[in-house]
C-alpha cells in the first residue's frame, strides 16, 4: 500500500508538472502572437461572406471570391508567408476628425487610413513613421510599390510636407473626386455640372450638402470664385493646375468671409447637411441631388438601379476635389518595434495585391489606387462596364492615364455619366481637379469659427420667434398672477402705507 501511495504521489507530481508546462507553453504561445492595431473607415474593406452568385470570373480565367473577411485572410496569409502568428485588432472611425480626436485623447493604433488632409497634418506634426527602404523598392511581392497607378504615384511623389514627399509616409488606398449625384428626371446634366446647384432655389429643400467644413467649403469656394474659375484666360493659362490649386486653397480673410456667406446661402437651399444619409435619401427619392464622394455615388447608383431608378453623376465644371485615403503608420503605436512595422507594410502589400484590390472595390464601391502589374484590375473594369454585344450606343472610354499604358473600355454610352465615369473619371476631368490642402493651427481656428457661424445660423434664426413667443408667455403669466393676486397685493401696499 505504501508503494502504491508513493507511485500515486509521483504520478500526481508529474501531472502537476505537465499542467504547469502546458500553461507555460500556452502563455509563451500567446506572447508569440503579434497584435496589430488597425483603424479604418466604416465599411471600407471586404468583410467576406459573399453569395455564390457574386463570384467574379474574368476573361483570363481567374476567379475572385470573398469567402472570408480580408482581415482573416491576411492573418492566415501572414502566418503562411512569414511563420509569425498575428492578430489584427480592427476598429473603425466615422470621420477624419473623429480619428484625430481619438489619437489626441490617447487611443493607440499601429496603422490607420485617414484622408489626404489629415495625412498632411499628421506628417506636419511628425506623428508618422516613414516606410522602410525595403517597402519602397521594386522587389517581388511589393504589390503596392510595383502596382500603384503611375498617375497616383506621381502625385504622392510630387506633393510634400516639410520637404518630405507623401510617398515616404503614406500609401494610397482609395481615391476619387467629389461631385453631384442626381436624378435626371428632375435635374439636367447642365444643372448638376456646376456648384451653383447648391444655391439654386429651384431645388430648395431637395438637395443635401456634406456636414463637414472641408468638403462644403470646397463647393462654396467653387461658387464664390466661379467668375474667375470660368474665365478662358484662367482655364487656358500654362499653369492652370497650379492656379486652380491656389484658388481652391485660398484662406485669406476676404475669401473666408465670402465663403461663409455662400455657405449660409447653401444652407437656406439645402434639405440637410449630412455625413452618410445622403446616399439613402437620393435612392429613396427624398432628394433629387446630393453632394457626394465618387465611391458613395457608385454605391447609390447601384442601389437605386435595383429599384429601376437610374441616377447619374456629374463633376462641376468650375473644378473638383481630388481626394485620397491612405495607409500611414503611427509613431505612438509602432514605436521602435521592427516586427510591427514589417506587419504594417505587409498588410498594405496584401490589400494591394490585384485580386484583393478588386475584392475591396467590389465590396465598397470605391476605386483602388492599384493598377497592378498584370491585367486583373483592367479586366475587372471590363467585367463591370464593357457594353453588351447588342448595345445600341457604344463609346470608347479611355483611362490609359491611370494605368500608364493603353486601356480603353468599350462601354455603353450611358456610362459617360454613371458608375464608370464616377470610378474612373476621364483625363479632362482630372485636369480640372485639385488636392485640398491641410490647415495650420491658426487657419483651422479661423475656419472653425466660420463653420460654427454657418452651422448655428439656422438655430439662431429659428430661435428668434421662439424667444419672442417665450417672452410673451412669461409676460402673460406675470400679468395673470398680478391680476389674480391683485387684492392681496393692494392690501399689502395699504398696510405698508399705514405702517410707514
Amino acid at each position: 500500500m505504501k508503494k502504491i501511495l508513493n507511485y500515486l504521489f509521483v504520478l500526481l507530481l508529474l501531472m502537476v508538472s505537465l499542467t504547469a508546462c502546458g500553461k507555460q507553453n500556452e502563455e509563451q504561445t500567446d506572447k508569440d502572437v503579434l497584435v496589430l492595431r488597425i483603424s479604418n473607415w466604416e465599411e471600407y474593406i471586404d468583410e467576406g461572406d459573399w453569395d455564390e452568385e457574386e463570384l467574379i470570373e474574368l476573361e483570363n480565367g481567374d476567379t475572385i471570391f470573398g469567402e472570408n473577411s480580408m482581415i482573416e485572410d491576411f492573418e492566415n496569409w501572414y502566418y503562411e508567408e512569414y511563420g509569425q502568428k498575428i492578430k489584427v485588432e480592427y476598429s473603425t472611425f466615422g470621420t477624419n476628425e473623429d480619428l484625430y480626436n481619438q489619437l489626441s485623447i490617447g487611443d493607440v493604433y499601429d496603422l490607420v487610413c485617414p484622408s489626404d488632409y489629415l495625412i498632411m497634418k499628421l506628417m506636419d506634426e511628425k506623428k508618422l513613421v516613414p516606410f522602410s527602404d525595403e517597402f519602397l523598392s521594386n522587389k517581388e511581392g511589393n504589390y503596392y510599390y510595383n502596382g500603384v497607378s503611375p498617375y497616383i504615384r506621381s502625385i504622392f511623389d510630387n506633393y510634400s510636407i516639410n520637404d518630405e514627399a507623401w510617398s515616404k509616409y503614406a500609401a494610397c488606398y482609395m481615391w476619387g473626386t467629389t461631385g453631384i449625384i442626381y436624378n435626371p428626371e428632375y435635374v439636367t446634366e447642365e444643372e448638376a455640372s456646376t456648384w451653383d446647384i447648391f444655391i439654386n432655389d429651384k431645388f430648395k429643400r431637395q438637395i443635401t450638402v456634406k456636414d463637414n467644413v472641408r468638403d462644403s467649403m470646397f463647393a462654396a469656394m467653387g461658387i464664390y470664385k466661379k467668375q474667375l474659375l470660368m474665365e478662358p484666360a484662367f482655364i487656358n493659362s500654362p499653369d492652370y493646375a497650379g492656379r486652380l490649386f491656389t484658388e481652391f486653397n485660398d484662406t485669406s480673410d476676404k475669401t473666408i468671409d465670402g465663403v461663409e456667406k455662400v455657405l449660409k446661402d447653401m444652407k437656406n437651399v439645402a434639405y440637410a447637411f449630412e455625413t452618410d444619409a445622403g446616399k439613402a435619401d437620393i435612392v429613396s427619392g427624398k432628394v433629387v441631388a446630393n453632394y457626394q464622394w465618387s465611391g458613395d455615388a457608385v454605391y447609390a447608383m447601384d442601389q437605386a438601379e435595383e429599384d429601376d431608378v437610374y441616377l447619374n453623376y456629374a463633376v462641376p465644371k468650375e473644378g473638383t476635389n481630388l481626394w485620397f485615403d491612405g495607409w500611414v503608420m503611427l509613431k505612438d503605436g509602432i514605436s521602435e518595434d521592427i516586427r510591427k512595422q514589417h506587419a504594417c507594410e505587409a498588410f498594405i502589400n496584401f490589400v494591394s495585391r490585384p485580386d484583393n484590390a478588386v475584392r475591396n472595390m467590389y465590396y465598397i464601391g470605391y476605386t483602388s489606387s492599384i493598377a497592378g502589374t498584370d491585367d486583373t484590375v483592367s479586366q475587372y473594369i471590363n467585367y463591370n462596364y464593357s457594353a453588351e454585344e447588342d448595345a445600341e450606343e457604344v463609346t470608347d472610354y479611355d483611362i490609359s492615364y491611370f494605368f500608364g499604358k493603353e486601356v480603353v473600355i468599350s462601354a455603353d454610352k450611358e456610362q459617360l455619366s454613371r458608375q464608370l465615369f464616377a470610378q474612373y473619371p476621364p483625363k479632362e476631368v482630372m485636369d480640372r481637379s485639385s488636392v485640398m490642402w491641410f490647415f495650420d493651427k491658426d487657419t483651422s481656428s479661423k475656419i472653425n469659427k466660420m463653420w460654427i457661424n454657418v452651422r448655428c445660423f439656422e438655430v439662431k434664426e429659428a430661435a428668434k420667434p421662439l424667444a419672442f413667443f417665450a417672452l410673451a408667455i412669461i409676460i402673460i403669466i406675470i400679468l395673470a398672477v398680478i391680476y389674480l393676486q391683485r387684492h392681496k397685493v393692494f392690501n399689502i401696499k395699504k398696510k405698508n402705507n399705514q405702517t410707514y
